[in-house]
């Protein structure tokens, strides 16, 4: 479901989230992903509408607000990984 950029991504930044790691391994993020059903999108517009459908008060957010989001993590490849604290 998560590709491998995806969950390093998340392995590697998972601090911007957490105070203390969630996942020391690669298993470990995969597994957590997975269990906290962390959305991938395609692109920031999408992240605005998953966010707002959520509940969060994203109105008046910039592009570059959102980006910086504690629960947004850019991917390599230009998408976008959400994951719920």
């Amino acid at each position: 479901m998560y590709t491998e950029e995806c969950i390093n991504t998340f392995l590697e930044k998972q601090g911007q989230l957490f105070p203390q790691p969630v996942a020391e391994s690669f298993e470990e993020a995969e597994a957590f992903l997975e269990d906290c059903m962390a959305a991938m999108v395609d692109s920031i517009d999408e992240v605005r509408e998953y966010l707002d459908d959520m509940g969060a008060d994203v109105e008046g957010m910039s592009d570059e607000e959102l980006e910086e989001a504690s629960e947004v993590f850019a991917l390599p490849d230009g998408k976008y990984l959400i994951v719920e604290g």
